[in-house]
């Protein structure tokens, strides 16, 4: 525990009478206290007296002699000099904000709707006056910490943001009293558009809007509050995509969450070109261009980290169908340990990513983690010691002490071109985002025969099937065998709701799809989710990684030299321990973490 401030001493001046009634209106002006010491600032306010600032100041430098770094505001709070409001809004008018009172205020219900309320609690916002002409909104933030939220509400809402501090409990207050008892819902917001004339004019156009009727799209509030409440709730609910999709007749939207798609409430068909103006504004791409498609970035901070949005934009005989991609640092642990691969396997994949050189794969499908995989491997190699490189199509999350490239084949910036000029960068560890091509695969094995070490992955349905793969693509025999030292396979299947989590007991059609016999199922449990609020009645919440490792000895580098076949080859690997995707899905069962049908769906039948 750090040692507690000496007490002041008898004959000191005594605290300012009432700190915490500090009314911000009384405050000077903030260009006289921006940029100033904090002492300086808080003499300004009236808060203390220069003797108080001298005295906590000789307190600081005590606590410095006995290595206790405490800033001088805290030393002021713990000494009763002032109150933490009072240090709140001297920093915040040492950076230059404009100080609020909202105790007693009234928002009108046009300022109110400026901001959807998911928006204004998530980011602890309140709009307290707004300039039509100039298209000006001023907020008030509950801390001056907060102010990365001006960038975001710029973008989203497409206005100029004047930034004032409130006390946080005042705010809290106006939250809750307009917001948070307010949620805006789907169906409201639906009513709204529906019936907004300038909106409903676009019913029938087709594409026949000129390009100053687009921009005024994008800026319509209603097209807004609504992007902006499902963005909010896709973040909210963890959701990894959000798809805009325009029918012939509808216009459908839907999140993706733990791989699955759900409908939400459908907005009017006649919205959809507003709803793909305003994200290419967002995305600052071109909104005039609807005939190739377009990709952007969206960058927000979203209570304190940061969320990435991709935005892929595809034209399509109904118009414009838009995926966003979420990337949220928080929602990924790049921690190998919390990947939750079992005990025995995270032993053998850490014994292969610690090998000095060779190759090692990591194969499955879209969507089945495993750039999360190696992403949490790099994270651990990532040393001073060693130098880290990787080339990704597209890169997905930066991390420090890694140089990240980024493939670019409109200028023919190709995995095998960015691949030689890295082995001229003299690293240690190289990260091949995907092998798609013979020269590529080529590339790397040179890279790992000339003591490198390469992570790299590959579409196949299962670990020993990658060989076959390789040698599809004109990889020679000996170079796999010299390279290769170990296949990890993956698969995501969703977690049972550990809260509406009930055991079952499960028909013979759900056995034998597993072929499993009453035999092999006896003195074994089964669990399902029922279906609650906290897992959206599906029943699941979050997903587990199941794997298979295969890693090469002699004896099935010689198989792979005399062409044995994928079959053998995963015979072989089972023989020395390889537990296949199927049989870790069991596992996943039988502990009651996941269910039959999310095994079934994942992994194939071994032949």
């Amino acid at each position: 525990m750090a040692e507690q401030p000496p007490a002041p001493k008898p004959g000191t001046p005594k605290p300012m009478p009432n700190p915490a009634e500090a009314k911000p209106g009384s405050m000077p002006p903030v260009d006289q206290l921006k940029d100033r010491p904090l002492g300086r600032v808080l003499i300004k306010m009236g808060r203390l007296t220069r003797e108080q600032v001298h005295q906590a100041l000789a307190v600081q430098t005590q606590q410095k002699a006995r290595h206790l770094n405490t800033p001088i505001g805290q030393v002021l709070v713990e000494l009763g000099m002032i109150s933490q409001k009072d240090l709140n809004f001297a920093l915040a008018a040492q950076r230059g904000f404009e100080v609020v009172d909202l105790a007693g205020r009234d928002l009108s219900l046009d300022l109110v709707k400026l901001i959807p309320s998911q928006m204004a609690s998530v980011y602890r916002v309140v709009p307290i006056a707004f300039d039509e002409k100039t298209k000006t909104l001023t907020i008030a933030l509950d801390s001056p910490d907060n102010f990365r939220v001006v960038d975001d509400l710029q973008t989203l809402m497409g206005f100029k943001v004047i930034t004032c501090i409130a006390d946080s409990e005042e705010v809290a207050k106006i939250l809750g009293r307009y917001y948070e008892t307010k949620q805006d819902s789907l169906s409201d917001l639906m009513s709204e558009i529906g019936s907004d004339t300038t909106l409903k004019a676009l019913e029938n156009r087709g594409d026949s809007i000129d390009l100053d009727t687009l921009k005024e799209l994008a800026e319509a509030n209603p097209v807004k509050r609504l992007l902006n409440t499902v963005l909010m709730q896709a973040i909210k609910e963890r959701a990894s995509d959000v798809h805009f999709e325009p029918f012939e007749t509808e216009f459908k939207m839907r999140y993706r969450i733990d791989g699955v798609l759900y409908e939400m409430v459908p907005p009017p068909k006649f919205i959809a070109m507003a709803i793909s103006s305003r994200i290419k504004v967002m995305a600052n791409l071109d909104i005039a261009e609807r005939r190739v498609p377009q990709d952007g970035r969206i960058p927000l901070m979203v209570q304190g980290h940061p969320v990435d949005l991709r935005v892929a934009v595809l034209p399509t005989i109904f118009g414009e169908s838009i995926v966003l991609r979420i990337l949220d640092r928080s929602n990924v642990s790049l921690d190998l340990d919390k990947l939750g691969m079992r005990e025995d396997d995270m032993r053998v994949f850490r014994q292969l990513i610690d090998k000095p050189n060779g190759i090692v794969l990591v194969t499955g499908p879209t969507g089945s983690g495993k750039t999360t995989t190696l992403y949490a491997a790099l994270n651990e190699l990532n040393s001073i010691e060693d130098k880290l490189i990787t080339t990704e199509d597209p890169v997905e999350y930066d991390i420090d002490g890694i140089v990240q490239v980024q493939i670019r084949t409109e200028i023919d910036l190709t995995f095998a071109k960015c691949l030689r000029s890295i082995l001229r960068q003299d690293p240690d560890i190289i990260l091949v985002g995907e092998i798609r091509d013979k020269e590529t695969a080529e590339i790397a094995t040179q890279a790992s025969l000339t003591g490198h070490l390469v992570f790299t992955t590959l579409h196949t349905n299962d670990a020993p099937s990658s060989v076959a793969r390789l040698l599809d693509l004109g990889v020679e025999p000996f170079l796999i065998t010299a390279t290769i030292e170990g296949v990890l396979a993956q698969r995501l299947c969703r977690r049972i709701c550990q809260v509406c989590k009930e055991e079952y007991q499960p028909t013979e059609e759900h056995l034998m799809e597993l072929e499993l016999t009453p035999e092999d199922i006896r003195g074994k449990s089964f669990y399902r989710g029922r279906g609650c609020t906290n897992c959206n009645n599906t029943g699941y919440k979050g997903r587990l990684a199941i794997c298979e490792i295969m890693t090469l000895d002699d004896e099935m580098r010689e198989m792979i030299m005399a062409h044995a076949s994928t079959n053998l080859l995963r015979n072989a690997a089972r023989k020395r321990g390889m537990r296949t995707l199927r049989e870790s899905g069991l596992m996943g069962i039988y502990e009651g973490i996941t269910t039959i049908e999310e095994v079934v769906k994942q992994t194939i039948t071994e032949e």
